[in-house]
């Protein structure tokens, strides 16, 4: 085990690697952080900054004599810059989860391994397949790049089976997937903390909504059945054993109009549905990133509050500073900000989160309180 004291690394310097540091920095651990932005948020706050590329080998050689043990913000850093650092301490999670979990292919393949559930799809890797993939999805589908898409990045919806040879080319006639359409009903979350021991502590299941491809609100607990609910649990929990993971893992599930849960995509760190945790749960997804990252158990997940996340994005700085007042002036109210310099449309500023008992009356605020983000007045 890994005491206080300790130098952590992360690869990452983003908003999830800020409140990563928060939290090893208030457990009593220093943080060495890798990240090629020099106005990185984590940095910011970081121990120790080094401002390199995730594969440069004099800062990989430093992550592995300074620290104790190495975790990553994010699946898209190159897998053989964690089986470098692996070579000398502790990595986790493996290179082995972060390459699956970048790669849309291979993260399928494993969901099925596991026995569990995705959407029909098809492989296409050049544009000799594409005769074969129409001959097995039906439309509209969606195409999908196999790596370095999030947040609605790199896919086309197509409508029809005549635009899917348009929409590769556009996507840079790279290796994609072809998801078929579901009739989606809504889409949930598990988001779990898994010891290197095999100890599993999961989160409540929570709703998502998205806009532009941009996750907007969460909601915890997710309205959905209680046999729901334990099923996605219990998918997460298979998928993590598949795996032999040991970190914080995300799962992303579609339930369709007939209650089929079926697996969209997994993160391999804490993940923008869980934020909630900070504010309504007894030990957060940042707390366990660092708990399992140095050799402990995950602490209980217990959900204290119902609670409402909403994300702020750099659209909400169009008309000047958002009036924050009124978002403090709620006592129910927890708001968060990232410490980016640069608002940009899309980009992810911050989130707010309303905790309280009623999860319709949280619903109502956390929907007035967008609109004050968008130049309206609560």
């Amino acid at each position: 085990m890994i005491l206080p004291g300790a130098t952590l690394g992360l690869l990452g310097g983003g908003q999830l690697g800020r409140m990563f540091t928060v939290a090893a920095r208030t457990m009593g651990y220093e943080v060495m952080v890798l990240d090629p932005d020099a106005n990185s948020p984590a940095a910011a706050i970081a121990s120790e900054h080094i401002c390199a590329s995730y594969d440069d080998k004099d800062a990989l050689a430093r992550l592995a004599s300074e620290c104790a043990a190495v975790t990553t913000e994010f699946e898209n850093v190159p897998a053989s810059s964690l089986e470098t650092i692996a070579e000398h301490i502790p990595v986790r999670p493996s290179a082995v989860a972060i390459r699956i979990a970048r790669d849309r292919i291979l993260e399928k393949q494993t969901v099925r391994n596991a026995g569990v559930d995705t959407v029909d799809y098809v492989t296409i890797k050049s544009e000799s397949d594409i005769e074969a993939a129409i001959g097995s999805i039906s439309f509209p589908a969606i195409l999908k790049t196999a790596t370095l898409g999030y947040d609605g990045k790199g896919q086309v919806v197509i409508s029809r089976d005549s635009d899917l040879e348009t929409a590769f080319q556009q996507l840079g006639e790279k290796p994609c997937v072809l998801e078929q359409r579901i009739d989606l009903a809504c889409e949930v979350s598990v988001i779990l903390a898994r010891s290197v021991c095999g100890h599993i502590e999961t989160y409540a299941v929570a709703e998502n909504k998205h806009e532009g491809g941009i996750l907007d609100m969460s909601i915890i607990p997710a309205r959905v059945t209680p046999e729901i609910a334990a099923s996605a649990e219990e998918m997460a929990r298979l998928l993590a054993e598949e795996l032999d993971y040991c970190g914080v893992l995300a799962v992303e599930f579609f339930i369709d109009k007939n209650d089929r849960l079926l697996i969209n995509e997994i993160a391999p760190r804490p993940h923008n549905s869980g934020h909630y945790t900070l504010d309504a749960c007894l030990t957060d997804q940042f707390q366990q990133q660092v708990r399992t990252l140095c050799g402990f158990r995950p602490g209980k997940t217990d959900l204290t509050t119902p609670a409402v996340m909403v994300n702020i994005l750099g659209d909400a700085w169009e008309h000047g500073t958002p009036a924050w007042d009124l978002f403090l002036k709620n006592s129910n109210v927890f708001l968060h900000l990232y410490g980016k310099k640069a608002p940009r449309v899309g980009r992810k500023m911050g989130h707010f989160c309303c905790v309280g008992s009623d999860v319709a009356k949280l619903l109502e605020q956390a929907e007035s309180l967008k609109k004050v983000l968008v130049g309206h007045k609560s």
